[in-house]
């Protein structure tokens, strides 16, 4: 369980396929706190550590399926990126975005972005199957970062990114034409799923 606050920015270092796609990440955590096993999102997927280590600087290994290669952005996973990064929530935790569970729905495309004074109004297209799940002033989950939906127009949606968001996050790095993790809000899945017995 996660709240979309990101708290580290880590570092794509190493992409090894075996049976499974392993990468490594580069991190500012110190990793002495990090369990084995434990949940880590990366750009909003939930990943286990699988090995950790402090030579060359902090970093963690998970191992990724061929399943979330497919339903997420991590197919464009390069050397060097930049990852948004999120420890488990503990008990205790201040939950300053929303309930985000890292299980990504789907991927959503950047088709613009605007400045609007000194923040970007963002805008996205879901795909089809889940736009009927994004509404205003609900929430999102885009690469891991907890974010207000300010408008919807049939399957494209906007949002506005603050100057501190950009800085803290890789949205700074964000282009149109890229491809994001979307997470829709749980809430909007179960109501959808209460209406389907109505």
């Amino acid at each position: 369980m996660f709240t979309g606050i990101v708290t580290d920015l880590g570092i794509l270092r190493g992409l090894d396929q075996r049976g499974d796609l392993r990468a490594r990440i580069g991190t500012n955590y110190d990793v002495a706190g990090v369990d084995m096993g434990a949940s880590i999102a990366c750009d909003g997927v939930c990943l286990t550590v699988v090995d950790k280590g402090t030579d060359g600087g902090n970093w963690f290994d998970v191992d990724i399926s061929a399943e979330s290669v497919d339903a997420t952005n991590i197919k464009a996973w390069t050397m060097g990126r930049r990852l948004n990064l999120e420890r488990a929530l503990k008990l205790g935790d201040e939950l300053g975005g929303h309930i985000v569970s890292g299980h990504v729905d789907g991927v959503a495309e950047i088709v613009g972005m605007t400045d609007e004074g000194d923040s970007t109004r963002y805008v996205f297209r879901a795909p089809e199957a889940l736009a009927k799940f994004i509404a205003p002033k609900g929430s999102v989950a885009l690469n891991g970062t907890s974010l207000t939906v300010n408008a919807v127009d049939g399957c494209d949606f906007g949002v506005n990114i603050i100057p501190h968001t950009k800085e803290v996050t890789t949205w700074g790095d964000s282009a149109v034409g890229d491809f994001v993790n979307l997470e829709i809000d749980t809430m909007a899945r179960y109501v959808a799923r209460l209406r389907e017995f109505d």
